[in-house]
């Protein structure tokens, strides 16, 4: 994690003799020359829904909740009136701003552009935060983050701890123990039972941080589609990543020859394309993208120890944003100087249907 570099650097500064503030400018410059790659996550684009208001504070969205039935009625007589039951999300809408430490001197006097530097790395800045938010909100990392205000989610987290405002203003996916008076629903002929089964922070049967196993995967696609969802992607994070890579090492092991020997329903992989999940994966020595039939997407900013599968079809988040990026002037007519970027938003998982972890 990137932390914050108080204080102000100039490219005048001569530093001290092992080496000081003027050398480390010059490093940093050097190092501004490449343009260095930014392993991003579009996190927006993936899980959340934007919206905009023109209202400031907390901002509540509803949702419709099953409440009607058809009635078979007696010639002449009418049905009975029935009402809609609705579930409504509050999502927190708070500040955020970064001062960028740009002064006239260092305009005026600097051998590089001072403000284009600071702005491209404040740019930066913001996506990163943007990105750690959501990603620490959608996958309920293992440690709090006081600062994000995000709380830490187990297998082991009841739902009344995910829904509880006051603590957990951003939610999660379902906890342990979800009934049909909160956010879970009735769908189709699954009961109580099944559904609450279908909790969606769920512990690994593999063991080991990263560690991959198939039947978690196929088991969490399983669950979705009792809550009338059907899973679309898998997010992994790269130590994943090298397991799934390891599996496919091993494909020797699967060939007609070495399993024809073992009955039905024995340890060895389907040597038939169509029903092996990794016959893609066999053919080409590495993941070429879809695994069960999810796209499988892997970034440096999924946890090591968990992953996601989720159908973003229906995105899971709301993203509401009061105020975009923008630039106070704390002195009119200087520009940057002494000026900060600040912006109002607020997010919150709000379909808790959409998205299953395993916590390895």
């Amino acid at each position: 994690m990137v932390d914050a570099t108080p204080g102000i650097l100039t490219s005048l500064n001569t530093g001290s003799l092992d080496g000081g503030a003027g050398e480390r400018v010059l490093i940093d410059y050097k190092e501004a020359l490449m343009d260095y790659r930014v392993a991003d996550l579009p996190v927006m684009q993936f899980f959340a829904d934007p919206m905009t208001t023109d209202t400031g504070g907390d901002i509540d969205i509803t949702f419709a909740k099953p409440s009607m039935a058809m009635e078979q009625i007696d010639e002449g007589n009418t049905p009975q009136y029935q009402h809609t039951k609705l579930r409504s999300e509050r999502v927190a809408v708070k500040e955020w701003g970064l001062a960028v430490g740009v002064t006239r001197r260092m305009i005026e006097d600097s051998r590089f552009n001072e403000v284009e530097m600071a702005l491209n790395e404040a740019r930066r800045a913001v996506d990163r935060h943007l990105t750690a938010h959501v990603t620490k909100v959608i996958f309920g990392n293992d440690a709090a983050d006081a600062t994000l205000g995000t709380v830490a989610i187990t297998a082991a987290t009841a739902e009344s701890a995910i829904t509880a405002f006051s603590t957990n203003p951003q939610g999660g996916f379902f906890g342990t123990g979800a009934t049909f008076d909160g956010r879970l629903d009735d769908y189709a002929d699954q009961g109580l039972t099944t559904l609450q089964a279908c909790n969606s922070y769920k512990a690994a049967t593999s063991a080991g941080e990263s560690s991959v196993a198939l039947q978690d995967i196929s088991a969490a696609v399983s669950r979705m589609s009792k809550l009338g969802y059907n899973a679309t992607h898998l997010f992994m994070s790269p130590s994943h990543y090298e397991n799934v890579l390891k599996l496919a090492d091993f494909a020797s092991i699967f060939t007609t020859a070495s399993s024809v020997a073992v009955a039905d329903g024995g340890n060895v992989m389907p040597t038939d394309p169509a029903n092996n999940p990794f016959s893609n994966m066999l053919a080409t020595g590495g993941l070429v993208g879809q695994l069960y039939g999810l796209n499988v997407i892997v970034n440096p900013w999924v946890p090591k120890d968990r992953m996601g599968v989720f159908d973003l079809s229906s995105k899971p988040m709301a993203y509401v944003e009061r105020r975009p990026l923008t630039v106070e002037e704390a002195n009119p007519g200087f520009g940057i100087i002494g000026s900060y970027m600040s912006m109002r938003y607020g997010l919150k998982v709000v379909r808790p249907e959409a998205g299953q972890i395993i916590i390895s």
